[in-house]
């Protein structure tokens, strides 16, 4: 892995090494695309204690070797993976002496051809300059404070990964918001004892959905929570309340929203939903040209096989729009039959990977 180096351009630069941002950079860079992934680190999938839902990909598989997997496989390919952190961004003028012959014919021919002016990203140790930016930044879950009991030992926070961790098992809601309550009234579809705790604050749900609580076999627990006591293994067994009450739960869920990490989307201007999220297309188009964003940052549902596909999805978008060949009728009247010598498409150094890379043989 890289950690540091001098300006450089690529065609595709991905932010953001989770599933979606790793999806994208082996698409781009498989279907022959200069491709850069910069990633800080972190993030929801690389707490993940055990991969559910993921066909192919044993529960033992823990999110950060998933994600470690996923980057030495991409720098096989030839994906060159940055560990950084993006401060900034700007639109710069083309590089001509980076472009193709093809693009620079366009560019001289047909001014209302020509591409958008590049993106500067601006590292901590490195600027980086690229065609396509591919946004995978994610969200941040909000926790609860203090945040009982610890990450992945009973406090869970996605329920379409974990609630069959919990068939038949006690388990805790902690909120107070229609998620919330909506979330415990799901969980009522593994389990029969179901506890919604709201920990001293008053509710914020509808009286509508008060109302569906109550004809509910839920349990509303407004005592705020004051000791958690785990076993030998770490996980939960139970928690106590200020009223002195002890309730045992195998684990839960905190349902306390979203902080979308939305920062670099906005500065690249970007439209973003009222919940934070960035407006997309099917492709992982955002409004601005040459600007995706996909994963746990787009509306839909949070899940790695999701977003997977939706990295698959741009990857091919991206390809659609930059391959070379077929070239277009209009260029061939300007710049003449393709010959044998103009091909594979392919720039050299991944040419060479992906020859190195052959099986069949």
């Amino acid at each position: 892995m890289i950690d540091e180096g001098t300006p450089t351009a690529f065609d595709v630069v991905v932010v953001g090494g989770g599933p979606a941002g790793l999806s994208t950079a082996l698409y781009c860079t498989r279907l022959g695309n200069r491709t850069a992934l910069i990633d800080k680190g972190g993030g929801r999938a690389a707490m993940m204690q055990d991969v559910h839902n993921v066909v192919g990909i044993p529960e033992a598989m823990n999110g950060a070797k998933l994600l470690s997997t996923g980057k030495e496989q991409l720098e096989a390919y030839g994906c060159t993976v940055y560990q950084d952190t993006i401060s900034s961004c700007s639109r710069s003028e083309s590089d001509s002496t980076a472009e193709t012959a093809e693009q620079e014919q366009r560019d001289t021919t047909d001014d209302s051809d020509s591409p958008p002016p590049k993106i500067t990203l601006c590292g901590t140790d490195t600027d980086y300059v690229a065609e396509y930016v591919v946004v995978a930044t994610g969200f941040t879950d909000v926790r609860p404070e203090p945040p009982l009991p610890w990450t992945g030992r009973g406090l869970h926070y996605c329920l379409h990964c974990d609630a069959y961790m919990f068939t038949d098992e006690p388990v805790y809601v902690m909120g107070t918001s229609e998620s919330a309550a909506y979330v415990a009234a799901i969980m009522l579809n593994f389990t029969v004892d179901v506890d919604l705790l709201t920990r001293g604050e008053d509710p914020t749900w509808s009286g509508e959905t008060d109302t569906m609580l109550s004809n509910h076999p839920i349990e509303i627990v407004h005592e705020e929570v004051t000791g958690v006591e785990n076993g030998d293994d770490g996980w939960l067994d139970s928690m106590t309340f200020e009223d002195g009450t002890v309730r045992e739960y195998t684990g839960g869920f905190a349902v306390y929203g979203s902080d979308y990490n939305n920062g670099l989307a906005t500065e690249l201007g970007c439209d973003l939903n009222d919940d934070g999220t960035v407006v997309v297309d099917e492709h992982g188009r955002t409004s601005v040209e040459n600007v995706y964003a996909v994963g746990d940052l787009t509306p839909g549902h949070n899940q790695v096989p999701i977003a997977l596909g939706e990295g698959a999805k741009a990857g091919i978008s991206i390809h659609w729009d930059r391959r070379e060949f077929p070239r277009d009728p209009g260029l061939i009247d300007e710049l003449g039959t393709v010959r044998k010598e103009d091909v594979p498409g392919i720039p050299d150094e991944l040419l060479e990977r992906a020859v190195e890379y052959h099986t069949y043989n």
